[in-house]
């Protein structure tokens, strides 16, 4: 086994709640501008511990998102040491197979790789994300009837493959990537939130 990757990921674009892509069908706007980030909890690739450790995507999906083609900028906490980055460069890259190598396919052209710093904060279902001075983010989940958060589950496309997603809707969501596009100041759009383990 290449990797074993526990933690949590928040997920924020430009579609309307809820985003079109995870159904497979087209994105609100034609084209999805998103925003994501994986925290590690605990997590080891071929040897390396990466606990602690955030990598983020800043992305322009130029339509549906089972065709891929995604341009990304990829992002990593600034603690990241430089064996660490080379093993989440190598899990998200695809190149050692698993769950992840899945999502990787869909990648077109990566544009760049920084360490900046990063933050990611889940509590009580409410998450806020900041990626550096390029991105932030402030997420709230959806609830039941039951006080419970809505999850979303056996979708044709997910960032997390095999784990539920947790729905809600981002009360701030700002980026600003020249490259990518994205000049984005939103409030009340897509959000997600989930838990996952990944073994590849």
């Amino acid at each position: 086994m290449a990797y074993h990757l526990e933690g949590r990921l928040l997920e924020v674009c430009d579609c309307r709640v809820l985003c079109p892509c995870w159904i497979g069908e087209d994105p609100d706007n034609g084209t999805c501008d998103s925003v994501l980030a994986y925290h590690f909890d605990a997590g080891t690739i071929d040897g390396v511990d990466v606990t602690g450790r955030t990598i983020a995507m800043v992305s322009h999906i130029p339509g549906n998102v089972l065709n891929g083609n995604f341009r990304v900028a990829l992002y990593l906490d600034e603690g990241t040491s430089n064996p660490q980055q080379e093993a989440l460069l190598n899990v998200y890259g695809g190149k050692l197979g698993g769950p992840v190598a899945e999502l990787a396919k869909l990648i077109g052209e990566v544009v760049s790789v920084e360490r900046v710093p990063i933050r990611f904060d889940v509590n009580e279902g409410r998450g806020t994300l900041s990626i550096g001075q390029v991105s932030q983010a402030v997420l709230e989940p959806y609830k039941g009837p039951d006080g419970s958060t809505t999850t979303l589950s056996n979708t044709i496309f997910s960032t997390v493959p095999g784990a539920p997603v947790f729905v809600g809707k981002a009360t701030r969501y700002s980026s600003h990537h020249a490259e990518l596009g994205h000049n984005i100041e939103l409030a009340g759009h897509n959000a997600l939130q989930s838990t996952f383990v990944f073994d590849g």
